[in-house]
C-alpha cells in the first residue's frame, strides 16, 4: 500500500479495483491486526475498544473494500456462529418485538441467524429444530413455541411452560400480571368483567387464564361463563378480537370492563363495541396485554399489561450465547422469570355511574 509524504498509508486510487487484506487494513489505520480483527469479527472482546476507534475501522473497511472471511473464521474456530429462531408467525406485535431484541444482541455479538415461521402447524414445529440443526446452528431460540422434538444444541424458549432437558425457559410472571389488571379494575369499581382468552395453540393461554381465575377469586370477582370467549382464529390481526367482541355482545350479558388476551385482540374488540354503540371507556373499560408499539397510538390509547418483549428477546439471545460458550456440562438456568407492568392509558377508567 502506498505511503504519503508524512509516512501515513494511503488508500488505493480506485478502492473498488482491489480488495485489501486484514494486514493492509490495519497498516492503513495504524492499528494492530488483532484490534482490527476483533472489530470486524464483532468479537465480544471488541467492547473494550473505544467506539471512535471501532467506527474508524468500519469506515475504512468500506472505503478499502475489505470483507472479513467468514468461512475462514468458522474453519479456524470450528464454529458456525449461527443461531436458529422459531416463531409462530412474523407479524406486528408480540413476535416482532421479541425478534427485535434477539437480532439486536446477535448482530452485536457477530452471529448470523435463521428465522423460520411454523404457523402453528404441528409437522413444522416437529421438523424445524432438526432442519436447523442440520444447517449447523449452534443453538435455538423458540418464541411462543413448545419444544416437542429432541434438541442436541443449547436452546432457550420464550413463553414456554414445559420443562425440557437442555432448554432454558423465559416466562412472564402471569400471576402478577393478572393481579395488576384485576386489582386496577376493582379499584375503579368494576364488578362485571368480560374476558377474551387466547387461542388454544398459544403456550400462554392456559397459564394466564389460571392466573386470572385465581386473582378474581382473591378479589371476590365472579367470572360469568357467558362473559368469557376464546379467540378461535390463527390470523395475527385484530379480526379474531373483533369477532370475539361481537360474541360477547351477542350474549346480552352486561359488562363494564373487558380484559383481553393481547393488544391486537383488544383493538378488534373495541371496534365491535363501537359498532354496538358502546363508548370506550365511558361505557366499557378495555385492558389489553403485551404493550405492542401501536397500543399507545390507538384512539383511545390502550391500557395494557406490559411484558418486556424486546428485553425478553435480548435476554434469550444473551443467555443462549453464554450457554454456547460455556463448557457443555456446565449448569445452566432452567427458568428466568420477568415481571409485568400495568400501563394505564385512555381506554380505561371508573365504572359508569
Amino acid at each position: 500500500m502506498a505511503k504519503s509524504k508524512s509516512g501515513q498509508s494511503e488508500p488505493p486510487a480506485d478502492p473498488s479495483a482491489k480488495k485489501v487484506n486484514l494486514r493492509e487494513l490495519a497498516e492503513y489505520l495504524g492499528l494492530s491486526v488483532a484490534t482490527v480483527s476483533l472489530v470486524m469479527n464483532r468479537s465480544p472482546a471488541a467492547k473494550s475498544i473505544p467506539q471512535q476507534t471501532q467506527q474508524r475501522v468500519r469506515v475504512a473497511a468500506r472505503e478499502l473494500n475489505y470483507r472479513p472471511n467468514a468461512m475462514a473464521r468458522m474453519l479456524r474456530q470450528q464454529r458456525t456462529f449461527t443461531i436458529g429462531v422459531m416463531v409462530p408467525e412474523i407479524s406486528e406485535g408480540y413476535a416482532a418485538l421479541v425478534l427485535s431484541g434477539i437480532e439486536d444482541h446477535l448482530l452485536q455479538e457477530g452471529y448470523f441467524y435463521f428465522v423460520v415461521s411454523h404457523r402453528h402447524k404441528a409437522d413444522l414445529i416437529e421438523e424445524f429444530p432438526g432442519l436447523l440443526q442440520q444447517r449447523g446452528v449452534e443453538g435455538l431460540i423458540l418464541v411462543d413455541t413448545e419444544c416437542n422434538a429432541a434438541i442436541s444444541v443449547p436452546a432457550v424458549a420464550i413463553s414456554s411452560h414445559r420443562q425440557v432437558e437442555g432448554v432454558t425457559n423465559i416466562t412472564l410472571n402471569h400471576t402478577r400480571a393478572a393481579e395488576l389488571a384485576l386489582e386496577y379494575l376493582a379499584k375503579q369499581g368494576h364488578r362485571k368483567v368480560a374476558f377474551i382468552k387466547g387461542q388454544a395453540f398459544s403456550s400462554d393461554t392456559e397459564v394466564r387464564w389460571k392466573a386470572v381465575r385465581a386473582a378474581a377469586q382473591v378479589l371476590g370477582l365472579s367470572i360469568e361463563e357467558k362473559l368469557v370467549v376464546q379467540l378461535d382464529s390463527e390470523l395475527p390481526t385484530s379480526q379474531p378480537g373483533y369477532e370475539a367482541g361481537r360474541r360477547l355482545l351477542e350474549s346480552k350479558k352486561p359488562f363494564t370492563a373487558l380484559f383481553s388476551f393481547n393488544d391486537i385482540s383488544a383493538i378488534g374488540a373495541i371496534r365491535a363495541l363501537r359498532e354496538a354503540g358502546r363508548s370506550v371507556p365511558e361505557d366499557v373499560s378495555v385492558i389489553g396485554f403485551d404493550d405492542i408499539q401501536s397500543a399507545a397510538f390507538q384512539n383511545p390509547s390502550l391500557t395494557t399489561i406490559r411484558q418486556p418483549l424486546r428485553e425478553m428477546g435480548v435476554s434469550a439471545a444473551e443467555t443462549l450465547l453464554k450457554r454456547i460458550s460455556a463448557r457443555p456440562k456446565e449448569e445452566y438456568p432452567r427458568n428466568i422469570i420477568v415481571e409485568p407492568e400495568l400501563v394505564v392509558r385512555g381506554s380505561s377508567g371508573k365504572v359508569p355511574s
